[in-house]
Parts: C-alpha cells; sequence; structure tokens
C-alpha cells in the first residue's frame, strides 16, 4: 500500500489513531516490544507520520502516560469520598486500563518532565494523597500511611494482572481488594 492509498486523517484523529495502535501494541507486546513503522501500519498511516507527530518512541510513551494518569485522576475523583473506594478505584483501573498502566508507572519510558505528563501524574497524585490522609490518624498525614495505601493498591494490582492470586482467574477484583483495604487500614 502507497502512501497515496493511505486514509487521510485530520491531526487530531491521527494522534488518536497512533495512540489507539500504542495501546494495542501494549496490549499484546507489552511497552518495549512494538516499533514506530508497527504503530503506523496498526493505524494505517504512513510510517513517518508517528515520528512526526510524537517525534520517537519515548513521546508516544510520554502522550500514553499523560492520557493514561488523566483518565487515572478521573476515575480516582470519582472515588475519593472513601479512601477505600479509591483503592478500589486505583485496582479497577489497572484492571481495566492495563495498557495505560503499564507505562505509567515506569517513569524510565516516557519523558517524566512533559508538562501535560508532569500535570496529569500530579493531579492523580493530589487525589491519592487526599484519599490516604483520610486513613492517616490525627491531624497531621502520615507518609508512611499514604506509602503503605498506594504500596497495597498498586501491589494488589499487580498481583491480580500477572494471575498470581488464584482469584484472578474468575473473582471480583472489586470485593477483593476492598477486603483486603479494609484489614489493613481498620475503619472506625
Amino acid at each position: 500500500m502507497g502512501q497515496s492509498d493511505q486514509p487521510s486523517y485530520h491531526h487530531g484523529n491521527l494522534r488518536r489513531a497512533v495512540l489507539d495502535a500504542a495501546l494495542a501494541a501494549i496490549t499484546e507486546s507489552g511497552p518495549s516490544g512494538w516499533s514506530l513503522r508497527e504503530l503506523a501500519r496498526r493505524a494505517g498511516v504512513s510510517h513517518a507520520a508517528p515520528a512526526h507527530h510524537f517525534g520517537d518512541k519515548t513521546g508516544v510513551l510520554t502522550a500514553v502516560a499523560a492520557e493514561g494518569f488523566e483518565l487515572f485522576a478521573d476515575s480516582l475523583e470519582r472515588a475519593a469520598a472513601d479512601p477505600y473506594g479509591a483503592g478500589v478505584a486505583y485496582v479497577r483501573f489497572a484492571v481495566d486500563h492495563r495498557p495505560y498502566f503499564e507505562v505509567m508507572f515506569r517513569p524510565e519510558l516516557y519523558r517524566a518532565d512533559d508538562p501535560g505528563m508532569a500535570t496529569a501524574r500530579e493531579r492523580a497524585g493530589a487525589v491519592l494523597a487526599a484519599s490516604a490522609r483520610k486513613l492517616a490518624p490525627g491531624e497531621q498525614p502520615d507518609r508512611a500511611t499514604t506509602i503503605a495505601a498506594w504500596s497495597l493498591a498498586h501491589g494488589f494490582a499487580g498481583l491480580w494482572l500477572s494471575g498470581a492470586l488464584p482469584e484472578s482467574e474468575n473473582g471480583d477484583v472489586e470485593e477483593l481488594a476492598r477486603s483486603v483495604l479494609g484489614l489493613l487500614f481498620k475503619r472506625d
């Protein structure tokens, strides 16, 4: 198929097409097992289009991570009133948006100093910190509690996604996550 046979994309549609192709490639091969040329083929665009739009593979992964953190923050904000709900939302996001999740917490893959990326990550981090403060006793939030809550949700998500938990096969991820969070962070 020659370049003239490629579908015509509006600039915004090209970006979405390449990002969708990247998400599909990450789902199949992980965050490193694909090339820009493969993304172009998947998206049905010229082989130069992804590089022209994103610069390089790191640019694509930066856009994936930024978009992932925005979606993640949206999800966390919907559950922010309940710190246990926020933990469950964390796990649910990992399960429902695995290709984003596989990139977002691997800063060696993307440009962490990219302004859009940094803003999105900070927004999600602020929601997580606010939820974790509800778990910390006293007026001053305990940093260790914040790290413990994050570690628990992230570790649980990783165990579920890897299939290490027998329940991963056909269990209820939300029910089990809520039980685990409730066990370690006792409710009043």
